[in-house]
């Protein structure tokens, strides 16, 4: 083991926990906290001892309280820390006597509003008694495998009077890891990948970086056997060099999607006011995620796409994407997505067409298909139908990955093909993404379907496109490492 996944470990496997700042009261971040790890203890999730600590209060939540962190019957392995920030270093010099590992400051209120000399009492604070901090100002950890989670947003309250504030659901296990500098977007994130059926591994909230920064998280998952794929928010990097090796380092054996906020001159000062962060030049970024192998992100819904389709299936070869739907102006609409993204939609070869235009003389396909690329199958379009397009898409040389863009409303469809396409899917090393437009509850059954059976499914076509860009993009990055002396 590595040192610095020696000293990042204790965040998420920790041996004990002690919450400074725990609370009974309902309406405070100390309650939430605590609140989602004493679940996750009576669930026998998390495996830590748990230790609330208020000086006010007996016990939280049916857990015993501590005075203070001296009062822990055992020892603290992490800290994490939910009091006014003006307490935070008589905390930090407490956790130094009890000779914790790891400390995560949630409290806000230093750099981020101006208050740089408290920042550095706990920095230094921290430094000499050998903790790592995460912080401050920041949302902490989330692990759903091993149960330590301290992010306390959003929350739901039952509609009947009486019942207990509990926490809104969160991702299942998975194999994507998120670091992210801003909380908010993360706990934003963490709703949206629930809600889209998308697993996570390991979360970690930034906040200030006053200490650990996404350059140690990075390092420490790519050693982390857990973790498929990488997603990064940041508004800065302040070593870029260092973020240098070690993203090139952790592209060669699994993706980096980044996105990165406060590329536009507004955003940049938005940054400065957010986390007291310096933005940087666009276009060196540009130039170094390049460089290194990471892919950037531009929209927040090219930022999910691209991680869930990275999780799910093989890089592509090459640029050249088949269409295969049954709605025309949809399927222009993602031809042009994929043109935009710098994929090639080409002209199918002679030997498609004509094994193509068979199935149509046989009655196997509709009779007023578009035999081109994309393929249109019409509204009389059946499950059977568009498995036999596939099948043949599949086999065609010119072909390095499928867009399968099928529309739920037709009467034909009936919902078969999914495990038809997913079936084909797995037989081959082409990669194959899926897209049906529509919030309702077909189309959101439809696309759950696809996830369940391997193939990453989205609401737009250019999230579809994206997702296949990425698929290309990292697979030539590959190999252009695969070739390097």
């Amino acid at each position: 083991m590595s040192r610095i996944a020696d000293e990042i470990r204790p965040f998420f496997e920790p041996g004990s926990i002690a919450v400074v700042g725990a609370s009974t009261n309902p309406a405070k971040p100390g309650y939430n906290v605590f609140l989602n790890l004493a679940e996750n203890k009576r669930k026998g999730l998390l495996k830590a001892e748990l230790y609330p600590v208020n000086p006010r209060a007996k016990e939280v939540l049916g857990f015993k309280c501590c005075p203070s962190l001296k009062d822990v019957p055992g020892p603290v392995e992490l800290v994490v820390i939910v009091v006014p920030a003006k307490f935070v270093p008589d905390v930090m010099r407490e956790a130094a006597r009890k000779e914790a590992r790891a400390a995560i400051v949630i409290t806000s209120g230093f750099s981020e509003v101006g208050n740089y000399e408290l920042e550095e009492e706990v920095i230094k604070i921290g430094r000499d008694a050998g903790i790592r901090i995460l912080g401050p100002n920041c949302v902490g950890i989330f692990d759903p495998y091993t149960g330590v989670d301290t992010v306390f947003l959003p929350l739901k309250k039952a509609l009947e009077a009486g019942e207990e504030m509990i926490s809104a659901p969160k991702p299942p296990k998975g194999r994507i890891s998120m670091i992210t500098q801003s909380g908010a977007f993360g706990v934003a994130s963490l709703d949206y990948m629930a809600g889209h059926g998308m697993g996570v591994s390991r979360f970690v909230s930034l906040g200030n970086k006053c200490d650990l920064d996404e350059t140690d998280f990075l390092e420490f998952l790519k050693e982390d056997e857990r973790t498929d794929v990488v997603l990064l928010y940041v508004e800065d990097i302040r070593n870029g060099r260092r973020f240098m090796e070690v993203a090139r380092a952790t592209a060669r054996s699994k993706p980096v999607v980044v996105l990165k906020a406060g590329w536009s001159s507004a955003g940049a000062r938005a940054v400065r006011s957010h986390t007291g962060a310096v933005a940087g030049s666009d276009e060196i970024y540009d130039a170094a995620f390049r460089q290194c192998g990471v892919l950037r992100a531009r929209t927040m819904e090219e930022f999910f796409s691209m991680g869930k389709a990275l999780s799910m299936q093989p890089t592509a070869r090459g640029p050249r994407v088949a269409i295969i739907t049954n709605a025309g102006g949809p399927g222009v609409m993602t031809v042009d997505a994929c043109e935009a993204k710098g994929l090639v939609v080409p002209e199918l070869s002679e030997a498609t067409r004509t094994r193509l235009e068979e199935l149509v003389r046989e009655g196997k396909l509709p009779p007023f298909a578009s035999i081109g690329n994309p393929i249109d199958l019409t509204v009389s379009v059946t499950d059977e139908m568009f498995k036999l397009a596939t099948e043949v898409i599949m086999e065609d040389p010119g072909v390095d990955g499928l867009i399968v863009l099928g529309l739920h409303h037709p009467p034909g469809l009936k919902g078969d093909y999914i495990e038809a396409i997913a079936e084909l899917a797995r037989r081959s090393d082409k990669p194959v993404v899926a897209c049906d437009i529509g919030g309702a509850d077909m189309a959101d059954y439809v696309r759950k379907k696809f996830d369940e059976k391997g193939i990453p499914a989205f609401e737009s076509p250019e999230g579809a496109a994206a997702a296949m860009w990425a698929l290309y993009a990292y697979g030539r990055y590959l190999e252009k490492v695969k070739q390097a002396p």
